[in-house]
């Protein structure tokens, strides 16, 4: 197989990039974990709770995105005497 990726991959490391990925896309823990066959997302999210984002990550992007809206939105702009 590793012939077939162009480098010395083996299944382990392709298991780990596809659980990566899912992670990535915005997948959940148990998504994730039935995906990769496991039977426990505690497994799972073990292995790969730092791939995850955390909270503030989350929230910084969510205002990140209210920001980019607003200022790409012409408002009218307000006098002042």
């Amino acid at each position: 197989m590793a012939h077939l990726c162009g480098s010395h991959a083996k299944l382990h490391d392709l298991r780990h990039y596809f659980a990566s990925g899912l992670i990535a896309a915005g997948c959940d823990v148990v998504t994730v974990q039935r995906a990769m066959g496991r039977a426990s997302a505690t497994t799972t999210l073990s292995t790969y709770a730092h791939l995850w984002p955390t909270a503030e990550d989350t929230t910084r992007a969510a205002a990140s995105e209210m920001a980019a809206i607003v200022l790409a939105t012409h408002l009218p702009r307000m006098e002042t005497h």
